[in-house]
């Protein structure tokens, strides 16, 4: 039997069909957060229920540095959104059904939260170091709360990936993916200087920065679980994405090398592997093993 008659290497191709992948998680505790904030902090219940917002709680507030108790919030003010109308909250998830599927695929399911939750980060870090360096001595500000910085990551890293991916603009006027970046990166940097915008175009700058980064050098978060250090020299060491494939098809495909059973099985392994927690998880020797497979491959090819 082939690799590619394999179970769980059949779901490759539909890496995001499980009920609960990535994508879905984040979607489902978004709108959980905004029904119970439309349901606590309006006056549905008025009367019969308390009454609090978990935006007044969670949001991110502009003048961090003076409350350092408060750093869980650069994490929690990415699942929250204006309670009195949806709409926020819809183009958000919207936007991060269509591209962050993909992104999954390529990263697998636990990374894929991993570079979400850091991209909601790295998005309010770069918020609040503007916001405070454009006016330091003024009181604060509004605080900043929605998805939309990490969201913008999840579609700078799709550009990335698929820079001629035709986009579908309103469902109707078609674009390649980096030409769809282009225009919002045009319509970020041209909203730096309206004061009457409610929109944090710095945030949406400063996430789309963090996932073009993280594309374009390979990063992967898993070695944050081994401490800062070790995580820090993961993120600087550029680490190529390394396929497996067919001389004859150009798509990530799978490889029998058939004379070396050990090769085989570690081959086998090696691809459950990437269906399970995604290709960044992969080790060098592993890359170094799919190298040597794909050569061996090429060799039965030709023979």
């Amino acid at each position: 039997m082939g690799y590619q008659d394999r179970g769980y290497y059949a779901d490759r191709s539909r890496p995001f069909a499980a009920e609960w992948s990535g994508v879905n998680a984040i979607i489902a505790l978004n709108v959980a957060i905004w029904l119970a904030n439309f349901i606590f902090a309006g006056n549905l219940f008025e009367g019969l229920l308390p009454r609090f917002s978990l935006n007044e709680i969670f949001c991110l507030p502009e003048d961090l540095p003076r409350k350092p108790l408060s750093f869980y919030t650069l994490l929690t003010y990415g699942f929250l959104h204006d309670p009195t109308s949806p709409w926020h909250l819809i183009f958000n998830m919207l936007t991060l059904w269509f591209f962050g599927r993909e992104i999954e695929a390529v990263l697998g399911r636990a990374e894929f939260l991993r570079f979400y939750c850091a991209s909601i980060i790295f998005a309010g870090l770069g918020w609040v170091v503007v916001e405070r360096f454009s006016h330091p001595t003024m009181a604060a500000g509004a605080p900043l709360i929605g998805a939309s910085g990490g969201v913008m990551a999840v579609l700078a890293a799709f550009i990335w990936y698929y820079p001629r991916q035709t986009i579908l603009i309103y469902g109707v006027f078609p674009v390649p993916a980096w030409a769809l970046g282009l225009l919002y990166l045009a319509s970020d940097i041209g909203g730096l200087g309206d004061h009457t915008s409610h929109v944090a175009h710095v945030a949406h700058l400063s996430g789309a920065l963090f996932g073009l980064l993280y594309a374009w050098r390979g990063w992967s978060l898993e070695g944050m679980s081994a401490g800062p250090i070790a995580a820090v020299t993961q993120w600087f060491s550029r680490r190529p994405r390394m396929r497996v494939v067919s001389p004859d098809d150009d798509r990530p495909t799978a490889a029998r090398p058939g004379d070396d059973p050990e090769l085989d099985e570690e081959v086998d392994r090696i691809l459950e592997k990437i269906s399970r927690s995604g290709e960044a998880s992969l080790t060098a020797a592993e890359r170094n093993t799919l190298t040597r497979a794909s050569q061996r491959l090429k060799q039965r090819h030709r023979s």
